[in-house]
């Protein structure tokens, strides 16, 4: 699909293709004019723009989802230019979004959990075809901060690990993720299952809606035959959508809702885009980046 550069709708009469775009352009002017001159008066250099690639979707409450979470990034971090492209599906898309950027510098951080054929293949080549002086960070998992935001957001549905050994032996957790052919990307959400059930002192499997196996359902199947009859499905979805309804409505006991504006996303936005600033040093391990 083609989406309309935001650059070319300059007309005060001409329709803004969505709110993001509009969010865009704002943010664009208004950082170009913050960062410009420091507070003794001074030209100062303007900081690497942030550009938050979401993958996109059909289901409308997906953007309102990424457009609030950019909001607090925006919040926790006056001044920083934020940006939002998209890899398909919804307005604007990454390439139209970086025209806006001419040639200044910018930190691509995936909306993505794991790594996989977006991160290692599409956004690069959507920065090599612009003029952006542009860096792509790792994706978002595995982090104890998606840890946190999966614990609370199964708190928010009513979970509570049980207190007796008995209640534990029943339960547990199916972690549910979009599913990809990228192997490295099954290590990373297992390795965020590991740091799930390290804070629920349950078992935490994953499983996924599509093109990975175990399926949800066959996660399920198998927790219960070995005797885990109250499960939970965490929705390990950064935004609502298909998927993420699809794994919820195969709950056998609760569902939680996906990580969307929890706070410790928009903090792992701004961690993953500061680590990619930042001069390179040693590599830390992906558990605790």
């Amino acid at each position: 699909m083609t989406a309309s550069n935001p650059l070319h709708d300059e007309s005060p009469t001409a329709p803004l293709d969505s709110t993001a775009h509009l969010m865009n352009r704002i943010s664009s002017q208004l950082a170009r004019q913050l960062t410009l001159v420091g507070p003794d008066g001074r030209r100062r250099p303007s900081l690497p723009a942030l550009v938050v690639v979401a993958h996109g979707s059909r289901d409308p409450r997906a953007l309102r989802t990424v457009t609030a979470l950019l909001d607090e990034v925006r919040a926790l971090r006056p001044g920083l230019p934020v940006h939002l492209g998209h890899i398909e599906l919804n307005e604007p898309l990454l390439a139209d979004t970086l025209a806006t950027l001419g040639d200044r510098e910018a930190i691509l951080v995936p909306l993505l959990l794991g790594r996989g054929y977006h991160i290692k293949r599409d956004i690069p080549e959507t920065v090599a075809a612009s003029r952006v002086r542009g860096r792509v960070a790792g994706a978002l998992g595995p982090h104890p901060l998606l840890a946190e935001a999966l614990h609370a957001r199964l708190t928010e549905a009513g979970w509570r690990t049980p207190d007796d050994e008995a209640g534990r032996r029943t339960t547990a957790v199916v972690l549910a993720a979009a599913g990809s052919r990228d192997p490295e990307s099954k290590v990373d959400t297992a390795r965020t299952a590991r740091l799930l059930a390290a804070r629920l002192g349950v078992p935490v499997v994953p499983a996924y809606a599509t093109t990975a196996s175990p399926t949800v359902p066959d996660a399920l199947a198998a927790l219960a035959a070995r005797g885990r009859t109250r499960v939970a499905v965490a929705s390990y979805f950064t935004a609502p959508g298909r998927f993420a309804t699809q794994c919820a409505d195969q709950a056998p006991w609760i569902a939680s809702a996906p990580l969307g504006t929890h706070p410790a996303m928009a903090h792992l936005l701004l961690h993953r885009y500061d680590h990619t600033t930042a001069p390179a040093t040693t590599t830390p391990s992906l558990a605790s980046a």
